[in-house]
């Protein structure tokens, strides 16, 4: 919950689905009161604030569909969101730290958090179950990326030490971790159904930078006269894999790593620098050639590979929930929503061209196998 003084926002927030879906956003937010952010009490309501407004300025904008996208955000939402978020070094539009890794609450705080039974979201928009199951399931996703992170730390620092066993160690718990991620996001197909993702999810993560429906950006009023640009919510905004690639020394396409790099801009500040930490600190690839420790380039290889299986299962989820969902969603469409978005068909939310980036990204992967 927001303090008291943001219940205009909470109110509105707690009926996104409805508000969207019977066209009546847009009205409710017109009418809503200028707040001033003063009022937030520390970094957990200003994450919060930044999460209901996001999720708030997708509905604004796309209530209509693609076709007749919003092109002026209102100062009454406008100012507050640039507001938060410059104090929180984000930028104003939804990011995957707001969808994943804010929108999430457990049923009951006594209990243990599981899947589905003791975990919701705080915030949706249109797409039921299945909004709930993606966001969800991406949650789990960054949980069974915990001890891979933990093992980065760890491994950085028995590098530090000269520890070739620490390292090992490390290395083992690095692999585990990226196998467990590829098993966690197979619950997907489990939740979320490819023709809800396509046609009625996957406008509202959409952005308003290499977007053919938005090709000039959003004016934010009271904020700039110029209309911004700003990408849509992408996974390549979560910080693992960017970690997981600088500390396994992986060198992906220029293409590929501008748009990687751009996206470091839509992560939590303190997260941008762990990856910039990583980076920073002593090379893995190095320290294993030098050591001759044949142990050590076996655990470095597998990891790698583990890391190489993700990028592929990622693809055939990719293929399911996009490729085959856009040509089934050209013969139908439902009729009271937005519709699927024709003009970012073959691209991810982020703006990509979604097969061949994350092909190249894979094939690069595989290249770091050191023999």
């Amino acid at each position: 919950e927001l303090p008291d003084h943001f219940r205009p926002w909470m109110e509105i927030a707690s009926e996104l689905p409805h508000l969207i879906e019977s066209h009546q956003l847009q009205a409710r937010v017109n009418k809503m009161p200028l707040l001033n952010c003063r009022f937030l009490r520390g970094y957990r309501e200003q994450r919060l604030a930044h999460l209901v407004l996001s999720v708030m300025t997708m509905g604004y904008v796309w209530q209509r569909g693609e076709n007749q996208p919003q092109e002026v955000l209102p100062r009454n939402l406008a100012i507050p969101l640039v507001e938060v978020s410059r104090s929180l070094g984000l930028p104003p539009i939804l990011v995957h730290s707001d969808l994943v890794l804010t929108n999430w609450t457990p049923r009951n705080p006594e209990r243990v958090i599981s899947f589905p039974r003791n975990l919701d979201i705080i915030v949706s928009f249109p797409g039921g179950e299945s909004l709930r199951g993606f966001i969800l399931v991406t949650v789990l996703v960054e949980k069974a990326a915990v001890p891979g992170i933990k093992a980065l730390v760890q491994a950085v620092n028995a590098i530090l030490q000269c520890s070739q066993n620490s390292l090992l160690q490390a290395l083992q718990r690095l692999k585990l971790s990226i196998q467990d991620i590829t098993r966690t996001l197979g619950q997907m197909h489990d939740y979320v159904d490819p023709d809800i993702f396509y046609a009625v999810i996957r406008i509202f993560l959409s952005g308003w930078k290499d977007n053919p429906a938005m090709p000039v950006g959003l004016i934010y009023e009271g904020v700039s006269t110029e209309p911004l640009e700003y990408s849509g919510g992408s996974a390549a905004q979560s910080t693992v894999l960017h970690a997981f690639d600088e500390f396994l020394g992986i060198c992906h396409s220029k293409e590929s790593a501008d748009f990687l790099h751009r996206m470091r801009e839509y992560m939590p500040p303190s997260h941008k620098a762990f990856i910039e930490e990583i980076h920073s600190g002593p090379s893995l690839r190095d320290h294993i050639l030098s050591s001759g420790n044949g142990q050590l380039l076996t655990a470095y290889n597998q990891c790698v590979e583990a890391l190489a299986d993700l990028r592929s299962y990622h693809i055939t989820v990719v293929t399911k929930y996009l490729i085959i969902a856009a040509t089934k969603a050209k013969g139908r469409r439902p009729n009271h929503l937005p519709g699927p978005s024709q003009a970012l068909e073959e691209r991810g939310t982020g703006g990509t061209e979604v097969l061949s980036f994350l092909k190249s990204v894979r094939d690069k992967t595989l290249e770091a196998i050191l023999h």
